[in-house]
């Protein structure tokens, strides 16, 4: 039987970007998202808004009564009506463009050769809770505490971005048997 898959990959895709200038491209974004909004880049917060609108949905009376979601609806306010949801929208829409832009737009399910697709898929789901958890015990994530914060020279995103680093090192140094 023959899986359906959407590969739309050119013989020759565009190089990509050398990642000097995608550093620098970054932080001038950073550099204008500060300037023309007044705050840095950041994602988790539309996890958090998208989250507190589902309990919203679900079970509006726990959800009043919740310590952390309850504050997002005080007076008539919809989380999801925020600047976070729209940066988010944006970047994925950007990045489906660009991807289908240089002939690099494919489906798949990555990572370690070794494993099943299966294992990738929970290895996946349970990377991402941890880093939802990180993201949300820390007070923001890889680009809005650590970009953001190391942008402002906060000494959070500093130690986020060491701890992150770090954490890094660790997880790869135990899934690399996976991959060799």
């Amino acid at each position: 039987m023959r899986v359906a898959r959407l590969d739309i990959v050119r013989k020759h895709p565009r190089a990509l970007w050398n990642s000097h200038v995608t550093g620098l491209v970054l932080g001038l974004v950073l550099l204008l998202t500060f300037l023309l909004t007044g705050h840095g880049l950041g994602a988790s917060g539309f996890t958090t808004s998208l989250a507190a609108t589902a309990s919203q949905a679900l079970a509006p009376t726990a959800t009043a009564h919740n310590n952390y979601f309850g504050p997002m609806f005080e007076d008539d306010n919809i989380p999801l009506n925020a600047w976070i949801t729209w940066e988010v929208i944006g970047v994925a829409i950007g990045a489906v463009v660009a991807a289908f832009m240089a002939g690099r737009f494919r489906w798949q399910i990555d990572g370690p050769p070794r494993l099943r697709v299966r294992a990738r898929l929970i290895l996946a789901v349970a990377g991402g809770l941890l880093a939802g958890f990180g993201a949300r015990v820390s007070l923001g994530c890889t680009s809005g505490l650590g970009l953001s914060g190391a942008a402002t020279l906060a000494t959070a995103g500093f130690v986020f971005l060491m701890g992150f680093f770090l954490a890094g090192l660790a997880g790869g140094f135990v899934l690399k048997r996976y991959w060799n």
